[in-house]
């Protein structure tokens, strides 16, 4: 074997040589790159009960083993929710630490300070057929039964937002409005709207339910003009226009002509017969031999 031969082999394994000690080096000392994820965390410190808006939210990523169990990704899913609980900068948010998308946990958190939160009874139609929806504005209308003299309707709130129906806090979206129709069926017709009101409208809405009904009249969400006609609807507005039937009579009768009485007295004498005729106020004699 020449000395060329020789030489190329001897390079050959001693590159061998060093590209296996590289290798066994890399995968001993090097380190190494582990898969991360993207995931939603507080961007700084917040107090239970606060409405996540975007500028409370950022993304960070971690290693995909030190993700948190239910870390919610960078789809905004948590934008719009409330917290249940404190949270620091930096932290992870998770399922269990926010309200869910159409449940009422956060929903004290989003009455506007000053404001009461009371709920009415409905029924799909006192609430146009369940077309109200949370965050809906609508007109409360409150019916005193009783007779025709008594019963009377009148609008008591305007522009009223609709907070939450039944324990839904969020509008039906088309997707999931298809999945929800065999539920329909299901739900009770009697249900309940919980409405965004003054402590001095709650006073009024709890007397209403206790002296009539109430019904919900859905309203243009920017439509905010006020009535100017407040009175009352009575039950002659019902009967406006109708000519009620007269009543026909019956002529007077003619007095009858007073009955003329005749009475006949016979009277016996000796060698005549003596006849009084009386006919009415006149009185006729009469002989006969």
């Amino acid at each position: 074997m020449d000395r060329t031969k020789l030489l190329a082999i001897f390079a050959a394994a001693w590159v061998s040589a060093a590209l296996l000690t590289w290798f066994l080096y890399t995968s001993i000392k090097a380190p190494r790159v582990e898969k991360t994820v993207a995931i939603e965390a507080a961007a700084h410190d917040m107090p239970a009960g606060t409405r996540l808006r975007k500028e409370d939210l950022k993304i960070v990523r971690v290693t995909e083993k030190d993700a948190p169990r239910m870390a919610l990704g960078e789809d905004a899913q948590a934008i719009g929710r409330t917290l249940l609980f404190p949270m620091t900068a930096n932290e992870a948010v998770t399922l269990s630490k926010i309200s869910s998308a159409a449940g009422g946990e956060g929903l004290p958190s989003t009455i506007d300070i000053g404001m009461r939160a009371i709920s009415v009874p409905i029924n799909d139609t006192s609430g146009v057929s369940g077309l109200i929806q949370p965050r809906s504005h609508v007109d409360v209308l409150f019916t005193k039964p009783g007779s025709v003299a008594e019963a009377v309707t009148t609008t008591i709130l305007e522009d009223v937002i609709v907070l939450a129906i039944g324990r839904t806090t969020e509008s039906t979206s088309a997707a999931t409005a298809s999945a929800l129709t065999t539920q329909t069926a299901a739900r009770p017709n009697a249900q309940s709207a919980t409405l965004l009101v003054t402590p001095q409208q709650t006073q009024l809405l709890e007397l209403a339910k206790n002296e009539g009904k109430i019904s919900l009249a859905l309203r243009n969400p920017l439509d905010h003009d006020a009535t100017p006609d407040k009175s009352a609807t009575t039950s002659q507005a019902l009967y406006k226009g109708f000519v009620p039937k007269e009543k026909t009579t019956a002529a007077p009768k003619p007095p009858e002509p007073p009955k003329v009485v005749e009475r006949i007295v016979e009277k016996k004498e000796p060698g005549k017969r003596v006849v009084d005729v009386f006919r009415g106020d006149k009185h006729v004699q009469e002989s006969f031999q």
